[in-house]
Parts: structure tokens; C-alpha cells; sequence
């Protein structure tokens, strides 16, 4: 039967065509930039050229291909993982009750894009195969989970669409919050300050006074004007980050050459120089409509040159190309005051055991009352004023 969806299990993204993963992933790339660089062909297949997965990363490379009538109509990147590191919606309690209870948390499977707090859609299907491909991907990989004797699955950073496709197929939704920058239209930035309470303009602008003043320049640089310098020097900035964060860099250096060579035009690179010297910068990926801020790191100590580079000169770029967004990855309240404002971010979830499961349902939905009201709260926090300006003296 042509309507017969068949499902491979590959140990690679690099075993299936770039064109065909593509045309699932990111159909809207044939004219202009894809809506999330991160579920491209050429992102996941660097993360594992450049092996910061696969060997002993924890991540196994288990991608799931739907063909019907031989035709590749649905994707995604699925990882079989033996830790909880990397993901961003964090697990480790789950995981920590369920070896109390003497079973086995690990391995499960992850849906999701390695290292990556960015929300997008992780069932990649055609244009025309959206209903179908989502269920023969579900399907398929919690039949994979439960096949394999793993604790769960888990579909983290997916679009809320998604979300709600998931739990019509009986997967358990969680709601998580992260703090993204929207633009409403504004002009440029001094606009963007207008819309602000004058207690917070009078702060940011200070703060980019303080950072700006370090006795050095900042260069935004993109496409050719990224040079292996560049790279060479932000390697710096990232070891230091992820030594103080995680321990060991969940990236290898040769994930930075590889995106230099087949990523580099989605790249913005904010780097600071002081005396001939670059001492420190920001990665960012440039998406359709979204600026995605994904790591910071430095050599020198400057007061705010991180709330700079990281979040100002973000929105200064997303004004300049006419961006709707940017999201500057997870946690942080400190983002509130600088205008990032609290937004949900959605996961689906799987567990093997009906017990534990239920467990899960319940904390699951105590915890999205839990953060729809703190988000709530936090916005009654946001830095914009509520009526009329009145304009004082600043």
C-alpha cells in the first residue's frame, strides 16, 4: 500500500542525503535562510564530524527516517543517551527517583538537538506530511524506547504545535521557561529604550556606557568576515565557560572549524578587542526571524562587557536585519531587567513504567501552574512602563 510509512533507524545523520533530510528539516531554506539552523543537515551532521557526539559524549547518534512509497517524508534527531547532561530541561530528579526505586534511568532516548536550548520543531516533516509524519515518529520512537528497555523518552525545546500534537498521542507535556527579546517593530534601540520605565533606561544605558568603555572595540562579525583567528580565540572563551559550567566543553574545537566552513553566513560573532587582543566574545545563530544567543565567554574581567556583547548587541542586530526575536538561551533572570521578557518553552515526555509515569503526570502538572505563575509574577516585573511616558531629566 502507498500510504505504508516505513521507519529506518540510522546510527548517523551522514547516512541519509543532505537533500532529503533538508527537505524535512528545513523545506522554507529554498528561499532564503532556514526558521532553526540547528535541526539542518549541516548542524547535526557537524556535531558529529567533529564527534562532540557519538564516541564517549553520552550521545548516540539514533535518527529516525520515515519513507512512504520510498519517498523520505519525515526526520529527527534522536539520541540514545546514558546521562542527563546537555539538555537544558533538566531531568536529574526524575532520574535520581528512579534508581532509589531500584530501576535503571539510563540509557533513554532524547529527541532533541545536543547542547541546544533553542525551541523548534523536532518532528521534521514534509509540507504535506505534517499529520503523518508526527505520528510515524512518535510511534516509531517510543517503540524504539520500549524495544530497547530504556526508562523513557524525552522531546525537549519543541514548538507548542508540537506540544499539543504530542498529548493527543498520549505523551505527557511539560512547561519550562526561558527569557526571549521581542520586537514589536521598534525603530532602532534609543526606540526601544523609549518603551522602557526611566529608572531601567537610565540602567541600560549606564551599563552599555560602563561596558563600552573597557579600552578596547567590539566587532560584530559574520559570514567571510569570521577568520580562524576568530575561531582560535573564542575556543579560549568557550573552554573557560564550559570548565566553570559543566566541568569538560560539551563541544570539540573541531565543531567550530566545521562550522566555519559550511555554517559561517548563519553566524554572528560578537568579539571584543583590547590592545590587539581579542579578550572576549559571543556566538550567536541567525535564524529567519530569530537571533539565537548560545555562548559567552572572556579571558579579562570588565564590568557589563557580558550583558553587551551577550544581550544588547543582540537586539541592536536583530533591529538592524528586521529580526522578531531573540532568544538568549536558558535561565537567567538577570535577562528581565535588560528587556528579555519570561516565555514558555514546551517538551513532551514518555516513561516506560505506568507507575513512575503517573508519578510524572502529577508533578508535571503541578509544575506547570507552578511556572505560568511565575511567569505571570515576572512579567508584572518587566522593564516597560505601563502608561503615558513622562518625560524627566535622564
Amino acid at each position: 500500500m502507498t500510504d505504508t510509512i516505513e521507519i529506518t533507524v540510522l546510527s548517523l545523520v551522514t547516512e541519509i542525503e543532505q537533500k532529503d533530510w533538508d527537505a524535512c528539516a528545513c523545506p522554507e531554506a529554498a528561499t532564503g535562510r532556514p526558521i532553526d539552523p540547528f535541526t539542518t543537515y549541516r548542524f547535526l551532521s557537524a556535531l558529529e564530524r567533529s564527534k562532540s557526539v557519538g564516541g564517549r559524549s553520552g550521545w548516540r547518534s539514533r535518527p529516525l527516517v520515515a519513507r512512504r512509497a520510498g519517498e523520505v517524508i519525515a526526520v529527527a534527531p534522536l539520541y540514545a543517551k546514558s546521562h542527563s547532561q546537555g539538555e537544558y530541561i533538566f531531568d536529574f530528579n526524575w532520574a535520581q527517583a528512579y534508581e532509589n526505586a531500584g530501576g535503571h534511568y539510563y540509557p533513554k532516548l532524547q529527541m532533541a538537538v545536543p547542547f541546544t536550548p533553542a525551541t523548534g520543531r523536532r518532528f521534521l516533516t514534509r509540507p504535506d506530511s505534517v499529520d503523518a509524519g508526527q505520528a510515524a515518529l512518535v510511534q516509531a520512537a517510543v517503540q524504539l524506547a520500549a524495544e530497547g528497555g530504556m526508562s523513557s523518552l524525552h522531546i525537549t525545546f519543541c514548538t507548542e504545535a508540537e506540544a499539543t500534537a504530542g498529548v493527543a498521542m498520549g505523551l505527557m507535556h511539560r512547561v519550562t521557561q526561558q527569557f526571549h527579546w521581542q520586537n514589536p517593530g521598534y525603530r532602532d534601540f534609543p526606540a526601544f529604550l523609549d518603551s522602557l520605565a526611566s529608572r531601567k533606561r537610565k540602567a541600560i544605558r549606564k551599563e552599555r556606557e560602563t561596558a563600552q568603555g573597557f579600552g578596547g572595540t567590539i566587532h560584530a562579525l559574520t559570514g567571510d568576515a569570521i577568520q580562524p583567528e576568530h575561531w582560535d580565540a573564542f575556543w579560549r572563551f568557550y573552554q573557560d565557560t564550559g570548565a566553570r559550567k559543566w566541568g569538560t566543553p560539551y563541544l570539540t574545537r573541531a565543531f567550530f572549524d566545521e562550522m566555519h566552513a559550511t555554517m559561517r553566513d548563519d553566524i554572528l560573532l560578537i568579539m571584543a578587542e583590547r590592545q590587539g587582543q581579542w579578550v572576549a566574545g559571543a556566538l550567536n545563530f541567525i535564524g529567519r526571524d530569530t537571533l539565537y544567543g548560545r555562548y559567552w565567554g572572556s579571558i579579562e574581567e570588565h564590568p557589563c562587557l557580558h550583558f553587551e556583547l551577550c544581550y544588547y548587541q543582540a537586539i541592536d542586530y536583530a533591529l538592524a536585519h528586521g529580526l522578531a526575536r531573540v532568544e538568549a538561551g536558558a535561565q537567567g533572570e538577570h535577562k528581565l531587567a535588560r528587556g528579555y521578557l519570561p516565555t514558555p518553552v514546551h517538551s513532551l515526555h514518555w516513561i516506560a513504567d505506568a507507575g513512575f509515569r503517573k508519578a510524572i503526570a502529577r508533578y508535571l502538572e503541578a509544575e506547570r501552574n507552578a511556572v505560568d505563575e511565575e511567569i505571570e509574577v515576572l512579567t508584572t516585573y518587566a522593564p516597560f512602563r505601563k502608561g503615558p511616558r513622562q518625560d524627566h531629566p535622564e
